[in-house]
């Protein structure tokens, strides 16, 4: 694997050997198979920075147009695939507890950046840095702290991007609270009331505020987060699916089935028995859910 640009390739095969808590990457390395078959459940923090090419990434079955500059934020739980042999991309990849204490959230980063100017060299710098150092210091204990604010500072700079100055609307916080609840709780109830009582609001609030958000009711948005999840493990595991529904919270097989045939438009087998298709030039799989992440300012949005 070579990183383009400014990444020299001594970087990347060294970066690849060591087992640490902040690294690098190239996108190549994180596919199961060579031709990327099939999307892989990403189970760390990502970074994705294209450095040469042109192409799509599939992020959690939504195609997203990718170049030199763009940048991808990746969350943990997320279903990967790029298709696309021609695209570069440098990964910096971090587990959950590289940011413990530091007052970032990683969170606030938008999903999709396309990079210019100022904005471009400087984030290329920083990843490029902290490339760097994640080799030349990797046997030194005072390290981690280097990389650890390295890695605060890079997001702490992207996060600045989504900051209009502007107030958010009373509706958008209660959605985001709601969607840490659902997060937290999607896999044992998908009850509206459920979560109203644990936000000390009324369902009546909830719904209303992710119709204002989202343009859905809060049953649609717990439901969705279901069926991402439920996507997810069938197009990237082998999981039976009848495990995959219990772990969902789904006792019996026929009303997993039912659920997510009427979420997404297709029976399980049959999405699944799809995952290893490959997907024409430019196409997407069909979106199943509406993502909380949505609700992240982005300086520029991909071209739908």
């Amino acid at each position: 694997m070579v990183f383009s640009g400014q990444y020299p390739p001594a970087t990347v095969a060294t970066s690849l050997t060591v087992a640490t808590e902040i690294d690098t990457l190239a996108l190549a390395a994180l596919a199961g198979d060579p031709g990327w078959r099939r999307p892989v459940l990403v189970d760390r923090d990502l970074l994705v920075l294209a450095t040469g090419g042109h192409g799509d990434i599939e992020l959690d079955f939504e195609s997203l147009p990718c170049r030199p500059g763009t940048l991808l934020r990746v969350r943990a739980g997320q279903v990967l695939r790029c298709p696309c042999p021609q695209l570069d991309a440098t990964v910096v990849r971090w587990d959950a507890n590289a940011l413990r204490g530091l007052d970032v959230d990683p969170d606030a980063v938008p999903t999709w950046w396309q990079l210019a100017g100022e904005d471009e060299d400087a984030v290329i710098s920083e990843v490029s840095q902290l490339a760097v150092d994640a080799v030349r210091h990797r046997t030194i204990p005072a390290a981690r702290g280097l990389l650890r604010h390295q890695l605060a500072v890079l997001l702490l700079r992207l996060t600045l991007a989504g900051v209009t100055g502007s107030t958010s609307r009373p509706e958008e916080d209660t959605f985001r609270r709601l969607c840490r609840e659902v997060e937290r709780g999607y896999r044992h109830t998908r009850r509206v009331e459920d979560y109203a009582a644990r936000l000390g609001c009324s369902v009546r609030t909830l719904t209303r505020a992710c119709l204002a958000v989202t343009g859905r009711s809060a049953k649609q948005v717990i439901d969705e987060r279901v069926a991402l999840q439920a996507s997810r493990l069938l197009a990237a595991t082998d999981e039976p699916i009848a495990r995959i529904g219990r772990g969902l919270g789904f006792t019996e097989p026929t009303n997993f089935g039912r659920f997510f045939t009427r979420e997404t438009g297709q029976s399980p087998g049959a999405f699944r028995a799809a995952r290893d298709q490959p997907l024409p030039d430019g196409a997407a799989r069909p979106r199943t859910v509406v993502e909380p992440r949505r609700i992240h300012p982005q300086p520029s949005g991909p071209p739908r």
